[in-house]
């Protein structure tokens, strides 16, 4: 009987490359070439209506989620954001509302609540989904660092001193190693179907910080082509964001996506073709 192989993070070591880094600023690109993907967004399917709770990243506002907030709502979300401003790290006020916003929505709603985390905002999903689990229907992240090792992040220097400067002068390892962070320092990874998007040009968090360890069933990383600035303007991935949302609460399945989606996506992140044996992919 074939067992479908564990999921594992990527194989990368070290920091991104020091041109991806250079070259974030193609994010504008990716904002400009948005339209051209209308016929992906359009043939993305349509959801059933379940809250969805969109998270930013550090030093990010609630405004640089519009793309998904419009067209997630277009697809018949009923969709939220956190509501607590900018992201100025994992500070108490922020880690202590999400898990109450979470129940917030899920109580007013009588759903469960699907979150989509970009960058920093992954972090806080996993930390929110953890004292909630009952409430939460899947999670999403899009290029976050979900999974630091010991050693600590390996995301470019300047990122680092702008976190001390802006959020702990100790950096992300002291937040990290708070009781609260504990589950998410230990890579306990929860009952929950959790799709991690990452890229192998992300300038800000390499790849084996933005995929996960984790059981097939339930976890998956994705590949996806650009920037880490641009990953919330991307047609594709909004594309594979509509398709994750769209798997039913009790009937969760990897990523496999069929038609117009499947092709682009294929050709853009270097994916073997559908159905090719293991040997020859």
């Amino acid at each position: 009987m074939h067992r479908p192989k564990p999921v594992v993070r990527h194989a990368h070591v070290g920091s991104p490359h020091p041109l991806s880094s250079l070259l974030e600023a193609r994010a504008f690109l990716e904002m400009a070439l948005l339209p051209a993907s209308l016929p992906l967004l359009m043939n993305a399917p349509r959801g059933d209506g379940h809250p969805v709770l969109l998270v930013p990243g550090f030093l990010a506002g609630e405004s640089t989620l519009i793309a998904l907030k419009l067209f997630l709502q277009n697809k018949g979300y009923d969709v939220h954001t956190w509501g607590l401003g900018r992201n100025v790290g994992f500070r108490s006020k922020h880690a202590n509302a999400l898990p109450q916003k979470i129940r917030y929505l899920h109580h007013v709603t009588g759903r469960k609540v699907s979150l989509v985390g970009w960058s920093l905002g992954g972090v806080f999903s996993f930390y929110g989904a953890e004292s909630t689990q009952e409430c939460v229907r899947s999670i999403i992240t899009l290029g976050s660092p979900v999974s630091v090792d010991t050693s600590g992040s390996q995301s470019p220097s300047t990122m680092k001193a702008l976190y001390r400067l802006v959020s702990h002068r100790l950096g992300a390892s002291a937040h990290m190693m708070q009781p609260r962070a504990k589950a998410m320092r230990e890579r306990r990874r929860l009952a929950i179907p959790t799709s991690c998007l990452y890229s192998l040009t992300d300038g800000v968090v390499p790849p084996q910080e933005a995929t996960i360890d984790g059981d097939p069933a339930l976890h998956e990383n994705i590949q996806v082509a650009g920037s880490h600035i641009g990953l919330g303007f991307n047609g594709i991935v909004l594309s594979i964001v509509a398709n994750r949302l769209a798997q039913p609460e009790q009937d969760w399945q990897p990523f496999e996506p069929e038609g117009l989606l499947g092709r682009v996506w294929r050709l853009t992140s270097g994916a073997p073709p559908k159905n090719t044996p293991p040997a020859a992919a």
